[in-house]
């Protein structure tokens, strides 16, 4: 069973949220206002936050330029996840995976089952790896936020967790990039 090694020295991150969206601003961005206040809460640093449209080749890019930075360590993104056809989020984050996190979505189905039952399946909640970067794009509902957050970011972005979790490893995501 998972837990918190208390031996460890918690390790504070960077983290950028990105809010997709085609009607909110900042003022009514009540999802990223939930990740904002639990990685702050965490203790890990916010980055950077953005609002962008729901427009694939936009969100990709400042993804790509996150992944870029070397101030960000992981990229939260909300909303955009669902099946309709402004809904291109996931698209946008494949478009700049190197790796992608199988079981991200798998887990937050799981999570999701025992909160809203079958309507879990649709969402299309995903997680990868690009340039030593973390991404996980969640859905856009102030809930899916706080399900993804505390049954598995909390953890995963936690050094202490154990038996393993996303930190220990950071530093090794971008390791093939730096061989000869």
């Amino acid at each position: 069973m998972s837990r918190i090694d208390e031996n460890k020295e918690f390790i504070a991150i960077r983290i950028a949220v990105l809010t997709v969206s085609d009607s909110r601003d900042l003022s009514q961005d009540r999802s990223g206002d939930v990740l904002v206040d639990r990685l702050l809460a965490a203790g890990h640093e916010l980055a950077d936050r953005r609002i962008l449209p729901d427009e694939r080749d936009q969100i990709a890019e400042q993804l790509r330029t996150w992944c870029h930075d070397s101030s960000i360590d992981v990229v939260l993104s909300t909303g955009g996840t669902g099946l309709t056809g402004r809904d291109v989020t996931v698209e946008a984050h494949r478009d700049v995976y190197e790796k992608e996190i199988d079981a991200f979505g798998t887990v937050f189905t799981m999570v999701s089952m025992q909160k809203i039952g079958t309507s879990a399946v649709q969402s299309r909640a995903t997680g990868g790896v690009a340039n030593g970067t973390y991404l996980f794009a969640l859905p856009g509902s102030p809930g899916a936020c706080k399900d993804a957050w505390d049954e598995i970011l909390a953890k995963q972005l936690d050094y202490r967790h154990r038996p393993c979790n996303f930190i220990e490893i950071l530093p090794r995501l971008d390791e093939n990039q730096r061989r000869k």
